[in-house]
């Protein structure tokens, strides 16, 4: 039995480093820059090994996908959890956004449109977190840092066309990230909020400067 369970977890070990290896590949150089004998060269162990961890090239895309996924969640848990309001959460959580589109290859993005299961998955987590942040604008209304007259479903898609565009565009690659972060997200969130809102908008670009 001992051995049986040193063996799951090798097995696991050599998943997580596969995945995280792939991850950046398909992120920097594109989906289709990825060749699997070259992974397996990269890290060391035969093909048979790879194709026994990952069938093909979608399975582990999807499992990729679902390791970001997964970080993703884990890191909004920790910024609900820390964040003075609810204003600073949807701030962080663009910002994160932001930096993440810097360092994904808008190759990745024309790529995934032909790997039709990892592209559903995709696009149903970004669904997911689209209503949860038109949830938190909401509750931005009732702590009155947003205004109560704005269509919150049609400005988050909005948003979320801005998140695609830099992904397909050289948008980041001309500009810093603190002037499309200004440019886009503190611009559009200033001419929703409150004078509240507004006040703790700017206490956050203050901070993001002295980090920057």
């Amino acid at each position: 039995m001992v051995e049986q369970k040193g063996t799951v977890n090798n097995r696991s070990e050599m998943r997580e480093r596969v995945v995280e290896v792939a991850n950046v590949t398909f992120r920097e150089r594109g989906i289709k820059a990825l060749k699997m004998d070259e992974l397996a060269t990269q890290l060391s162990m035969s093909k048979r090994t790879l194709y026994e961890l990952f069938e093909d090239k979608e399975t582990l895309l999807m499992a990729c996908i679902h390791q970001n996924q997964k970080n993703g969640e884990l890191f909004m848990q920790e910024v609900v959890s820390t964040s003075n309001n609810v204003l600073e959460i949807i701030l962080r959580g663009y910002k994160r956004s932001i930096e993440l589109a810097q360092n994904t290859t808008p190759k990745f993005i024309e790529e995934i449109h032909k790997y039709p299961k990892a592209y559903e998955a995709m696009m149903n987590r970004h669904d997911s977190d689209m209503q949860r942040t038109i949830a938190f604008f909401h509750q931005g209304v009732e702590q009155e840092l947003f205004r109560p007259d704005v269509n919150y479903p049609i400005f988050q898609e909005l948003i979320r066309n801005w998140m695609d565009m830099m992904l397909t565009t050289d948008i980041l690659k001309k500009y810093s990230f603190l002037e499309v972060f200004e440019s886009i997200i503190l611009t559009s969130l200033r001419g929703i909020s409150t004078e509240k809102g507004i006040n703790l908008l700017d206490e956050f670009v203050v901070e993001l400067k002295k980090q920057k």
